[in-house]
C-alpha cells in the first residue's frame, strides 16, 4: 500500500459542517413542512383521530421570497380523473361529534364566537341610579355571544368533494404548493364555504332551510397571527362564490372589493388572487392611478382622461384613495358600486383607524347592495375597531331599511381569534437589546453586519436577507447612506442594500420590491410602509432600529419573518434611554409570545427584573407615542422645541466631534468673510432702536 495514501487517509476526519450556518435553520432555507403554528409538534396531547395531510409540497429551487411548487410539479395532470376523484372521496373526513370538533379547535388555539345582533333599539332606562348595571344588561340583551365549533378543514384536498369547489380552483391551489391548512384557514373555510348548519351550537339542530348552501353568508371578523395565510382564507371562498354566481346568472361589472392600506399590499393581494383565479374566468384588477370605473367614457371633461377605458373586472383590489379617485363623482359611484356583493378589508384595524377611516367608511356606505357580505382581517384588532364595525353594520342596515319598503336583515356576525389576541408569532426568536444612545444602536447594527462572536449571551447571528425598520423617512435615508459602503465590493457592495419609503415614486418602489424578492437586495431599510401584510417568505430577520411606536406596530413588523410556520426567524429591537418610558409594551408582547411557544422554544433576554424596572406608560402616553413617535427622532437636524436638546441623528460621529467640526467650519467661514462676521461697531454703526 502506498504510504502517502495511508497517511493521508489516516488524517481524514468525519465530515462536519464547515460553519455554524449549515446547522442553523432559517426561514430562507426552504418551505415549512407544516405551516401551522400550534398543535403540529405537540405530542403530549392524546389524539384519537387520524390526520391525513396529503402529499407534502415539493421544495422549489432556491427561492427566498417566492412560494409554491416547481415547474415539474405543475405538470401533474395525466388526464385520468377517476383515480384522483376516488382518492379525494377517501380524504373526506367522517362526521365529527361536537365534542371532537371542540377539542380539535382547542388544540389549534382557535376560538369562534357568533354574535346575534338585535335590530331593535334597547329600551330606555327608567331610573338613573342603576346606570352601569342597566348598560351592561342592555348590551347583553342587544347582543348575545355563542361559541361555534364547525368541522375544520385540515387538508385542501378535501375542498373538492366536501364543498364542490371547481376543478380549476383546486388545481391552482395544488399548483401553488398548498396542502395543509393553517389555523385560520381550517376555521374560516368551513364558515365561508359551508352552510348555515355550521353556525349552530353543539346542542342545536338545523331547522328547515338551514342546511342549504349559503356561500359567504356571514360577516366575519378574523384575528390571526401574521403569516398565517389570511389572504388565502378569504380569497378561495371569494373566487368560489363568484364562479357559482357566474354559472347561475352572469353579471357585468365588479362584484367584490378588497381594500388594503398600502399599494404594496394591494399589489401582492392581486397577484396572489390571479394565481388562484387562473382559468376560472374571474378577473382581478389592482386599481392604479389613472383608472376609472363606471360607463365606457368617464364623466370628466379632461381630454387626457377621455381615452382611458373603464376597468372591467370581477374583483377590485385597491387602497381607499385609489378607489375613490377611480370612482369619481357621486353618479358614477352609485352606478359602479351598486352590484358589489362582497367587501373585504385587509389590515382592517388600519383601514378603520382615523387616518383611513373616512375614506373606508365612505366606500362602505356607498355600497347599496342589501345583501353585502363583509370580511375584516388583521393580526391586531382593538375592541374599539370591533365595536365600530358592529355599529356601522347596524346603522347601514337601518339606513337601507328606511330607503326601501322591506327591512334589511343583518347577517350573522362571527369573530375568529387564533392564539392570543394581538400577540406576535411564537415561532420567532425575539430579542430586546439595550443600546443606550443613537451611536450605540449604530455600533450594534454594524456588529450585526460584521459579527465577531456567536455566544449564547451575545447577539444572535443574523443572515441576509433581512429588514431594518426606522421611525421616519429621514432616518431611513440617513441610515441607508451610513451603511451604504459597509458591504464589501466582492459581495456586491452598494447593490446589496436599498431603502424603501413612501416618498419614492411608484416605479421606484416597484423596482426595489422586485429586486428584494429576487434576492438581489440583501438588506432593505424601510419605514412602517412594509410592516403590514407584505409577504416575504424568506426573510431571516427583522431589525427594529427604532423601537415601534405601539404594540400593533411591533406585532406587524416582526411578522415579516417566520411566515407560514417557518422556524429560525429572529426579531431584534434596539432601545435607548429615550425608549425606556415606552418599551414595556414591547417587552410584554415578547414575554407573551414566549409563553405561547412554551419552555422548549427559543430563548429571550426578557427577565422579570427588567419587566419590574420598566415604567408602565399611561394611556395618554401610548396615544401620543402612536401618533408622533419619539419626538427626538422626528428630524435629522435642529433642536427639540420642548427640551432644547439636539435631535438624534444617525451618524458615526459623536456629538463632541460634530461640535468641533461645526466650530471649525464656522471659523473658516468667518476668515473668508471677515466683514460679514465683524462687529457692527467696527463699521461705525450703532443701534438706535426700532423705527416706530
Amino acid at each position: 500500500m502506498d504510504p502517502l495514501r495511508l497517511l493521508t487517509r489516516s488524517t481524514k476526519f468525519a465530515k462536519k459542517p464547515s460553519s455554524a450556518a449549515t446547522q442553523i435553520q432559517t426561514p430562507s432555507s426552504g418551505p415549512a413542512s407544516n405551516p401551522q403554528l400550534f398543535d403540529h409538534d405537540d405530542d403530549s396531547q392524546p389524539s384519537n383521530r387520524k390526520r391525513k395531510r396529503g402529499s407534502e409540497p415539493v421544495s422549489a429551487s432556491l427561492d427566498f421570497f417566492g412560494g409554491g411548487a416547481s415547474a415539474k410539479e405543475r405538470e401533474h395532470d395525466s388526464g385520468d380523473d377517476q383515480p384522483r376523484l376516488q382518492q379525494e372521496q377517501a380524504l373526506v373526513p367522517s362526521a365529527l361529534s361536537a365534542e371532537e370538533r371542540k377539542q380539535l379547535l382547542g388544540r389549534h388555539k382557535v376560538k369562534l364566537t357568533l354574535f346575534h345582533q338585535s335590530s331593535e333599539a334597547p329600551a330606555k332606562k327608567k331610573k338613573k341610579e342603576k346606570g352601569d348595571k342597566d348598560k351592561k344588561q342592555s348590551k347583553k340583551s342587544a347582543e348575545q355571544a355563542t361559541p361555534l365549533y364547525p368541522a375544520p378543514v385540515e387538508d385542501f384536498n378535501t375542498l373538492g368533494p366536501r364543498y364542490r369547489i371547481s376543478k380549476a380552483l383546486l388545481r391552482n391551489i395544488k399548483d401553488n404548493g398548498y396542502s395543509t391548512t393553517t389555523e385560520v384557514q381550517l376555521a374560516a373555510l368551513p364558515l365561508l364555504l359551508g352552510s348555515r348548519a355550521d353556525l349552530l351550537s353543539p346542542d342545536q339542530t338545523p331547522s328547515e332551510g338551514q342546511e342549504e348552501a349559503s356561500v359567504l353568508d356571514v360577516d366575519l371578523l378574523s384575528i390571526a397571527p401574521t403569516g398565517s395565510g389570511k389572504t388565502l382564507a378569504f380569497m378561495i371562498p371569494l373566487i368560489h362564490a363568484l364562479v357559482l354566481s357566474r354559472r347561475s346568472q352572469p353579471q357585468a361589472g365588479p362584484q367584490a372589493i378588497i381594500l388594503a392600506p398600502t399599494k404594496e399590499l394591494a399589489s401582492q393581494i392581486a397577484n396572489e388572487g390571479r394565481k388562484l383565479a387562473l382559468n376560472t374566468a374571474i378577473r382581478i384588477t389592482n386599481v392604479r392611478k389613472g383608472m376609472h370605473l363606471g360607463s365606457d367614457q368617464p364623466t370628466s371633461t379632461d381630454v387626457s382622461e377621455k381615452d382611458i377605458p373603464p376597468v372591467k373586472a370581477d374583483i377590485l383590489v385597491s387602497t381607499p384613495a385609489a378607489l375613490k379617485n377611480a370612482i369619481g363623482d357621486a353618479q358614477t359611484s352609485s352606478h359602479a358600486l351598486s352590484q358589489i356583493r362582497f367587501l373585504i378589508l385587509d389590515e382592517a384595524d388600519v383601514l378603520l383607524d382615523p387616518l383611513f377611516r373616512d375614506q373606508t367608511l365612505g366606500v362602505w356606505n356607498a355600497l347599496s347592495n342589501p345583501n353585502l357580505r363583509l370580511g375584516f382581517w388583521s393580526a391586531t384588532m382593538g375592541s374599539n375597531i370591533e365595536e365600530l364595525v358592529k355599529a356601522t353594520i347596524k346603522s347601514r342596515a337601518e339606513t337601507l331599511s328606511g330607503a326601501s319598503t322591506s327591512p334589511v336583515p343583518i347577517a350573522p356576525f362571527v369573530r375568529l381569534v387564533v392564539g392570543l389576541k394581538d400577540s406576535a408569532v411564537p415561532n420567532v426568536d425575539h430579542r430586546l437589546i439595550y443600546a443606550a444612545t443613537e451611536q450605540g444602536k449604530l455600533m450594534a447594527l454594524r456588529q450585526l453586519l460584521h459579527p465577531t462572536s456567536t455566544g449564547v449571551d451575545k447577539q444572535p447571528v443574523v443572515r441576509a436577507p433581512f429588514l431594518i425598520f426606522t421611525q421616519t423617512i429621514e432616518r431611513a435615508v440617513a441610515l441607508h447612506s451610513e451603511l451604504l459602503y459597509d458591504i464589501p465590493a466582492e459581495a456586491g457592495g452598494i447593490s446589496r442594500i436599498a431603502v424603501l419609503h413612501s416618498d419614492l415614486s411608484d416605479t421606484a418602489r416597484d423596482h426595489v420590491m422586485t429586486r428584494f424578492r429576487k434576492g438581489e437586495v440583501w438588506i432593505l431599510i424601510t419605514t412602517d410602509l412594509l410592516s403590514r401584510g407584505v409577504d416575504f417568505r424568506g426573510i431571516n430577520a427583522v431589525v427594529n432600529y427604532d423601537a415601534p411606536s405601539s404594540a400593533a406596530a411591533y406585532v406587524h413588523r416582526v411578522g415579516r419573518t417566520g411566515r407560514a410556520g417557518r422556524e429560525g426567524g429572529v426579531a431584534l429591537t434596539y432601545y435607548t434611554d429615550d425608549d425606556v418610558a415606552s418599551i414595556k409594551t414591547v417587552a410584554n408582547i415578547i414575554v407573551a409570545s414566549q409563553k405561547q411557544r412554551g419552555a422548549a422554544g427559543g430563548t429571550t433576554n426578557i427577565q422579570q427584573w427588567l419587566l419590574d424596572a420598566l415604567p408602565t406608560p399611561s394611556k395618554r402616553d401610548k396615544q401620543q407615542l402612536k401618533k408622533r413617535g419619539i419626538e427626538t427622532r422626528r428630524s435629522a437636524s435642529g433642536k427639540d422645541t420642548k427640551t432644547g436638546k439636539p435631535k438624534a441623528r444617525i451618524s458615526t460621529k459623536s456629538g463632541y466631534i460634530r461640535k468641533l467640526e461645526n466650530n471649525r467650519k464656522g471659523a473658516v467661514a468667518a476668515s473668508r468673510n471677515p466683514q460679514e462676521s465683524g462687529d457692527a461697531s467696527d463699521s461705525g454703526e450703532s443701534f438706535d432702536g426700532f423705527e416706530e
